[in-house]
């Protein structure tokens, strides 16, 4: 099943035809992408499905530092956007996601099905979900381990995300990030590392504005015990701290 990330092409065909005042002609420049998108995986995959973000989203509850995207107000959305939005929901069967945002949907679902999913979008916030994935703009595929996922993520807890609004660290950017997560050997290890950077509450705000769920419903919660299946470095050991 390909899980394709609707707002991403709905925005970037928004954007490349905003200066046509001709709706049937950026409509049909997204069938055409979307149609092709569909190519690279045809007779490979059972089904396809689109996604897009509705109205509401749970991260505003937690978001206390600054509000979530809230950065995003000044700039006007292209003038196509919604006809465009109309359009993959009328012709491709995108379904809108209310509550939470479009990425949350297509993680719950590659969550349940597993290495049969493919995850198609740009967005680097879908490297923290363990599978396969497909750069549509660089028509690149690869795949993230799980315990790679689950160190993005808490490198994004620390980095923050400007796009979204979200305060990380001052002064440590990815590379930074990564040093610091890197040595460790569990994940309560790394839950300790964001906790010293950024203080009990920040660290668990990030978390819970950066983390995308794996279930309906979920709210991000810390890590509480070593004990553990340690994979790290290729090496599976159990341990009990």
């Amino acid at each position: 099943m390909m899980l394709i990330d609707g707002d991403i092409i709905a925005y970037r065909m928004a954007w490349a035809c905003d200066d046509e005042t001709n709706v049937t002609f950026a409509k049909h420049s997204t069938d055409t992408f979307v149609s092709n998108l569909l190519l690279v995986y045809d007779g490979m995959v059972e089904g396809y499905q689109l996604y897009l973000t509705g109205t509401g989203n749970f991260r505003h509850d937690y978001a206390v530092t600054a509000p979530y995207k809230g950065n995003r107000k000044a700039r006007p959305a292209p003038r196509l956007l919604r006809s465009i939005r109309q359009h993959l929901i009328e012709k491709w069967g995108a379904v809108v996601v209310e509550g939470e945002e479009a990425d949350d949907a297509i993680a719950i679902a590659a969550t349940a099905i597993g290495d049969y999913a493919i995850m198609a979008s740009i967005d680097k916030d879908f490297d923290q979900i363990a599978g396969v994935h497909y750069d549509f703009i660089k028509n690149r595929e690869y795949y993230v381990e799980e315990v790679e996922g689950l160190k993005f993520f808490y490198q994004q807890i620390i980095t923050g995300d400007a796009i979204d609004n979200i305060i990380g660290v001052e002064g440590v950017g990815q590379q930074g990030a990564k040093d610091l997560i890197q040595g460790c050997r569990n994940e309560l290890d790394m839950w300790d590392v964001v906790r010293d950077q950024l203080g009990d509450d920040r660290a668990l705000e990030n978390a819970r504005l950066a983390w995308l769920r794996r279930e309906v419903g979920q709210i991000w919660e810390p890590p509480t015990t070593r004990s553990t299946e340690e994979v790290w470095y290729g090496e599976t050991t159990s341990t009990t701290h």
